[in-house]
């Protein structure tokens, strides 16, 4: 991805579907690590890692994470918030490359690959935050 930065727009032409390709391989392999890690998470983290994106989507769950302990509920958030922040980057990135391949932008091809690059940055932010659990006194 970091090659394509400097590509000319002769190479961007024939090379965008390689960068996509690599943009959602490097997405699906985050991904999956993401759920590897939060499948080895106690049931307690999960139950409250869930109830937040459940509010997050208009749902009333403010009953299901009053009886959570305060530590694991604000770890869970930590992590919620990680996610969220990788999540939006990635968004960005994928309007950024769609918006590039509509206009023929290289310039908007390049800035979406910035966009992706920091995406999987905050993605691996977030990942390591997740994995915390597996180490410490929250997961035991």
């Amino acid at each position: 991805m970091n090659e394509a930065l400097n590509w000319s727009v002769f190479k961007w032409l024939w090379g965008k579907r390689r960068v996509r390709q690599t943009a959602d391989e490097a997405n699906a392999a985050l991904d999956k690590l993401d759920h590897d890690i939060k499948s080895r998470w106690k049931r307690e983290i999960a139950s409250a890692y869930q109830n937040l994106a459940k509010s997050g989507r208009g749902s009333r769950t403010q009953s299901d994470t009053a009886d959570c302990d305060p530590e694991i509920l604000l770890f869970a958030r930590q992590v919620k918030d990680a996610d969220d922040a990788a999540h939006r980057a990635r968004m960005s990135a994928e309007n950024t490359f769609a918006a590039a391949a509509r206009q023929w932008s290289t310039k908007l091809a390049r800035e979406a690959c910035r966009q992706a690059i920091r995406s999987w940055e905050l993605h691996e932010k977030a990942i390591r935050l997740a994995e915390t659990a597996l180490d410490s006194r929250l997961n035991h």
